[in-house]
């Protein structure tokens, strides 16, 4: 039977898309098929439906995701009743539910929906679509007892109405008040109740909405600009320096359109990162000219300038009533949605209540939720050389706004705070540090470290002191030292310029057996993830080594819960070829089985009778690892590296490392192709490693 939760409220304000979003998240964990059903609309775009579907990758009709109009229930049920509104939406939602595994149903908005009784009828719905319910209550200006009795008595109407209510959650909670209202809450419910505070970037709009509503001409500014979260509102009109100092980090500025000196000294405070600003209105339509626009476009590149007829008082009136809406044009509030929704409920006990079983397959977006929520359940800090690489800053903000793990940033501070505030991007958390390697006092300390572990090459302390400054050295070295526990670079620098440094300081993992550091790749398919290995370190490993990646990648495998079955692959199958090729890939074989005889592998075989069931009968009948295997091995790198890549394009599959293996302390790099995704990934993979074997 489908799994559904009706996430739903008692009235207006309750912001509750944060845990309809933070559900979704937990149900696609789970399970690879999630459908939404929305029981009643409004007209108009569904901000919501359009963010779970791009985020989550859903394949679902946007038409099958809705019930009907809000007027035309109202109509219906003022002819029929309640029962005959009810009949006609059950029978929609079925229609949903019969083709997934689960089912986020979003309730009624309570937003001038001209529907008597309307909390009565989210709970007679709920009950017909067999549905859990997870009441959110909106906990704007009120106290700490206000707030836990608006969750008390939401748990009652419901359960009064016959509801199987699994939590209550009470959002936007005063930051002062929240942990009063959690601590009231913790006694006296059946259920978990759970407290989010009001978080100030989900309510701030991004200029692209500011320009928006006020219908502004773009005058300046690129995509990740117009994304940028509005924290307040400055007014210019002083004089520059004491305009200056009115300044605040993520500011919108308003000024009238003939004030060139307050534009540009607003633009070069931002270009200098004190503070960094969202933007500028132009007020008045008034504009400066060419060259002063010129000057702006080269002072803050990026930096979004629009332009108003109005003047300031009106454009006020307006943006004071302006909220930031969660949707798919605003991805980085979905990121802060999540990390305050799993910061401040029990991801796992809630998981428990919705009981959706694990479903057998794991899809790539179930694979990359795991890594995410591993990482964070044994929080680990990660060093990124590449601090000033734009990926790499992106990649930070998802990892610091989901929670994932601490950050350490490699670079000149200025640099990387400039190019942060370029973007948006805000490190000024506890959780991100920023390091330079030029003029860090470690920097003396790590010289005389490498001078000695290098001097049998001949290495001073002189020329150490120069190769330190390299941020992979001086990120290799705060890992060995202890001072990170994990390392990932390769956005900008090749493989070599990364692994070389972990050789030379960090070295083999010698305790748990490995004799070379080698690699796999994570292949996410449609239904599955395969480990593919070697695919980037070594060239041509002899039978040795290549039955030492086997052990190494069946080790990982099992680490990120990939059931291991090895499969050694060459050109033939069994005892079908013979030549150099072959024995030494029969070799490999032999020593694996007599290295770990709890290991199922099976080689020499092609890759078509290691993955399909159907050749494995003909080719290998009887074999535990033919046509099953999870696990698979390439003879040499040339091999490895174009399967990897040929099945990544043509299956469409997300390829997820390269992971290093093999080392005494993680560290892992990137291809210099890496998304964003790409980078947030192998950060949470980085993180999971450091966290040692699972106890």
């Amino acid at each position: 039977m489908t799994r559904s939760v009706y996430v739903t409220g008692i009235g207006r304000g309750d912001g509750r898309q944060v845990v309809e979003l933070g559900v979704m998240e937990l149900l696609t964990r789970q399970v690879g098929r999630v459908g939404v059903f929305r029981p009643l609309m409004h007209e108009g775009p569904d901000r919501m439906f359009d963010l779970l579907r791009s985020r989550y990758r859903l394949a679902q009709d946007q038409a099958t995701a809705y019930g009907m109009r809000y007027e035309e229930a109202a109509a219906l049920q003022a002819e029929e009743g309640r029962d005959g509104l009810t009949s006609r939406l059950v029978d929609r939602f079925h229609r949903v539910a019969g083709e997934y595994e689960a089912v986020l149903v979003l309730g009624s908005d309570f937003a001038e929906t001209n529907l008597p009784s309307e909390l009565g009828v989210n709970a007679r719905l709920a009950n017909e679509f067999g549905a859990s319910v997870l009441p959110v209550v909106g906990g704007i200006d009120q106290s700490a007892e206000s707030v836990a009795n608006e969750v008390r008595n939401a748990h009652h109407a419901y359960t009064n109405l016959g509801c199987d209510v699994i939590a209550v959650i009470a959002n936007r909670v005063a930051a002062e008040a929240a942990t009063e209202a959690a601590g009231r809450l913790h006694r006296g419910l059946p259920v978990p109740a759970y407290v989010l505070p009001e978080e100030p970037a989900l309510s701030a709009p991004t200029v692209a909405q500011i320009a928006e509503t006020l219908g502004a001409e773009v005058l300046l500014g690129d995509h990740a600009g117009m994304a940028r979260d509005v924290m307040n509102f400055v007014f210019g009109g002083a004089m520059l320096p004491t305009f200056i100092k009115a300044l605040t980090p993520g500011c919108m500025v308003i000024m009238p359109g003939d004030r060139a000196d307050l534009l540009i000294g607003s633009l070069a405070a931002h270009s200098a990162g004190a503070p960094p600003i969202a933007g500028i209105v132009l007020t008045l339509d008034e504009r400066p000219g060419p060259e002063i626009m010129a000057l702006a476009a080269r002072l803050a590149p990026g930096t979004p300038v629009l332009s108003v007829p109005a003047g300031s008082f009106p454009t006020a009136a307006d943006l004071f009533a302006l909220e930031g809406k969660l949707g798919a044009a605003s991805p980085r509030k979905a990121e802060t949605a999540l990390g305050l929704f799993e910061k401040h409920v029990d991801t796992e006990e809630l998981t428990r209540r919705i009981s959706v079983g694990r479903s057998e397959r794991v899809t790539p977006m179930m694979f990359e939720h795991t890594l995410i929520e591993r990482a964070r359940s044994g929080r680990r800090r990660v060093v990124l050389p590449e601090g000033t690489e734009e990926r790499i800053l992106h990649a930070a903000e998802v990892l610091l706004r989901r929670n994932v793990c601490d950050l350490i940033l490699l670079g000149d501070e200025d640099v990387i705070r400039r190019r942060a505030g370029e973007l948006g991007i805000s490190l000024d958390v506890p959780a991100c540090t920023i390091t330079d390697p030029q003029t860090s006092p470690l920097r003396e300390l790590f010289a005389k470290i490498y001078a000695k572990l290098r001097a049998h090459r001949g290495v001073s302390y002189e020329l150490a002191y120069d190769v330190v400054a390299d941020v992979s050295y001086f990120g290799t070295l705060m890992v060995q030292e202890g001072l990170a526990d994990g390392m990932v670079s390769g956005a900008v620098h090749s493989t070599a310029a990364t692994i070389r440094p972990a050789f030379e300081i960090i070295k083999t993992d010698k305790q748990s057996g490995a004799a070379i550091v080698s690699s796999v790749f994570f292949m996410c398919l449609a239904d599955k993830v395969l480990v593919y290995g070697d695919c980037a370190i070594n060239p041509d490993p002899d039978a040795e080594q290549l039955a030492d990646i086997a052990i190494q990648s069946a080790a990982t495998a099992a680490r990120f819960g990939v059931e291991p079955r090895v499969a050694m692959l060459s050109y033939s199958t069994g005892t079908s070829g013979s030549g150099a090729d072959v024995d030494k890939v029969r070799k490999a074989t032999e020593l694996v089985r007599e290295r770990r005889p709890d290991l199922l592998v099976e080689g020499p075989i092609q890759y078509d009778a290691a993955v399909d069931a159907d050749v494995a009968a003909t080719k290998l009948p009887g074999s535990e690892v033919a046509g099953k295997a999870t696990v698979l091995i390439f003879p040499d790198l040339n091999t490895g590296n174009n399967t990897y890549k040929a099945v990544q394009r043509s299956a469409n599959a997300v390829a997820v490392g390269p992971v290093l293996q093999g080392l005494r302390k993680p560290v892992n790099d990137l291809s210099r192709g890496a998304l964003v995704s790409d980078i947030v990934n192998t950060v949470a993979i980085t993180a999971i490693q450091a966290q040692g074997e699972p106890g």
